[in-house]
């Protein structure tokens, strides 16, 4: 069943047949509304015309209605996938992986005047939530052997394929911070013994594939270190400096397609060994195998040295040319110990590789580092542009064409309904905004290319938070994945045509607020994606139960 199905047979089902004599004073119904813009989705979906329009009856189906403190398990809620069909979470000890299925209300009323009454009380309980909000699908028994291995699930890490048939998630051991560089690999990375990346089955829970990386790290911390395209899936080992390409199959496995890293191409190993063994007998025994070890580890990212000096000496070196020798000789040493930080697809043949030092790679604010992005090319193993952070011409790249590096699938359609600064141009004149208060404008470059490479999966498609259709305070609430400060005030949702109004709110926490002001909160919020309905999750950092509120259209 299609998405524009779903919807309609959920129109269908809630009883929403619309007025029968429609008057001009309707025209603004949401029913009207709906069957207009149901007609625009369909003429979009054949011949690609004005996406953003197609969603506008959203302005009239907004979430009216809020359970607040629902009474649910002690669970770390993580995303909805692109169908909506699935909610993602995992226990709040990190040993088991929950999948719920979301279903509406089906509470019934046999008053005259049902909205002036309030749900029944076990509205606010879980366990009453397979026939009213979710449906409870894989059980704590699926993964139950992860504890025996003594690891645990990495709950900010699941993707999930376009097809929504399948799911991805880890499970990891504890990371040693002051492990020593043996084994090759880079110092000042920390070591987990074993990280196990797993293929789950959404409809039944099976897990029918797995990739083990042992005595190495992976950035899992809001999929940082693995980025998903169709059916192409990077993992960026960053404790031995490899890029591993796999793909999924639709039979249910994991396979290998390339590493990148100390070696690019099939045969380079045997050409490298074949040079250095050349070479070894004038370099002597000791050099050789020092001079091997170079050349392994320095094959990618020589090629990016060598654009970046080239690039340089090119540019002026007919009015510096002694002076860009002594800074290429200065910082020799800085680009030799380049390591990848971060890497996401731009189409299924070209990855965007970020690279910088082990003291950025590591930091929470890797902006004010020097850093420097890379377009490779994985089919001719060619380096297709080289730019530092501070490029303006690749911000104007990124201005322009942010959606280009978002690296949606061609066949997701709700992906593509995402507000960028590219697309929308309340967005853009946001940006804008930033750019001419910044204090400086190359630290504001940084700033804005600190965002890339972006990391997979990591917004929202809700229509709630196309900018096209409401205005709200992006401090608080956004399409991006992130925990936020939290506020005792409801966050307001404000209709961006005229009469500009406010059409609902979204209040995380108690009802009645926060008694303890001293205590500092941060919120997440959930949205289903095309459904008016979400979940406002609201915790301390001390570890005590969270406060979940479901937001829906009564």
């Amino acid at each position: 069943m299609s998405k524009l199905d779903r919807i309609r047979t959920w129109l269908k089902d809630s009883g929403q047949t619309g007025p029968t004599n429609p008057s001009k004073t309707e025209a603004n119904c949401a029913w009207y509304r709906m069957r207009a813009n149901f007609s625009l989705l369909n003429l979009h979906l054949r011949t690609e015309t004005c996406v953003h329009c197609a969603r506008r009856f959203y302005e009239n189906l907004v979430p009216s209605y809020t359970i607040y403190d629902v009474e649910c398990p002690d669970h770390s809620f993580r995303k909805f996938t692109e169908d909506g069909l699935y909610l993602i979470s995992f226990s709040r000890n990190h040993q088991d992986l929950v999948v719920y299925r979301p279903t509406w209300l089906s509470f019934s009323c046999k008053e005259e005047n049902c909205d002036a009454h309030d749900l029944p009380p076990k509205a606010k309980r879980f366990e009453t939530l397979s026939s009213a909000h979710m449906q409870y699908l894989v059980t704590n028994s699926v993964i139950t052997w992860f504890q025996h291995l003594l690891s645990s699930s990495c709950k900010d890490f699941f993707l999930y394929l376009e097809s929504n048939q399948y799911g991805i998630f880890a499970t990891s051991t504890t990371p040693i911070h002051d492990a020593s560089a043996t084994g090759g690999g880079i110092q000042g990375v920390p070591y987990i013994e074993k990280i196990t990346f797993h293929l789950l089955r959404l409809e039944d829970g099976s897990v029918l594939d797995e990739k083990v990386f042992h005595n190495d790290f992976v950035n899992l911390t809001h999929n940082m270190g693995v980025f998903l395209y169709d059916d192409l899936l990077a993992i960026v080992s960053l404790r031995n400096q490899m890029i591993h390409i796999l793909q999924i199959r639709d039979s249910g496995n994991l396979v290998v397609v390339r590493a990148i890293g100390a070696f690019c191409q099939e045969d380079d190993e045997l050409f490298l060994n074949s040079n250095a063994q050349a070479s070894g007998k004038w370099l002597g025994g000791e050099n050789y195998d020092s001079s091997l070890k170079f050349l392994k580890r320095s094959h990618l990212k020589g090629a990016c040295v060598t654009i970046y000096v080239l690039f340089e000496l090119c540019e002026k070196i007919k009015q510096r040319v002694q002076c860009l020798k002594k800074n290429f000789y200065f910082h020799f040493q800085d680009y030799v110990d380049l390591i990848i930080w971060k890497v996401q697809f731009l189409d299924r043949h070209h990855l965007l590789i970020k690279f910088g030092s082990v003291d950025g790679g590591m930091s929470r604010n890797a902006d004010q580092h020097r850093a420097f992005f890379a377009v490779y090319n994985m089919e001719t193993t060619e380096i297709v542009a080289f730019y530092q952070n501070s490029a303006e011409e690749l911000y104007l790249l990124f201005e322009k064409f942010c959606d280009h590096f978002h690296a949606t699938s061609r066949h997701s359609l709700s992906m593509n309904f995402i507000s960028s600064h590219s697309n929308n141009i309340h967005s853009l004149e946001q940006l804008r905004c930033f750019k001419n208060k910044a204090s400086s404008s190359s630290q504001f470059v940084k700033k804005m290319l600190g965002l890339l490479p972006f990391s997979c999966q990591s917004q929202s498609p809700s229509p709630y938070f196309d900018q096209t259709l409401f205005r709200f305070d992006e401090k608080l609430i956004s399409a991006t994945d992130r925990h936020r400060q939290s506020t005792d005030h409801p966050i307001k949702f404000i209709m961006r045509r005229q009469p500009c109004s406010l059409k609902f709110k979204i209040k995380p926490g108690p009802e009645a607020g926060n008694m303890d002001g001293r205590t500092k909160k941060i919120s997440s919020f959930l949205f289903h994606p095309f459904l008016p309905f979400a979940l406002s999750i609201q915790q301390t950092l001390f570890l005590q139960p969270s406060v979940v509120n479901i937001h829906f259209r009564r």
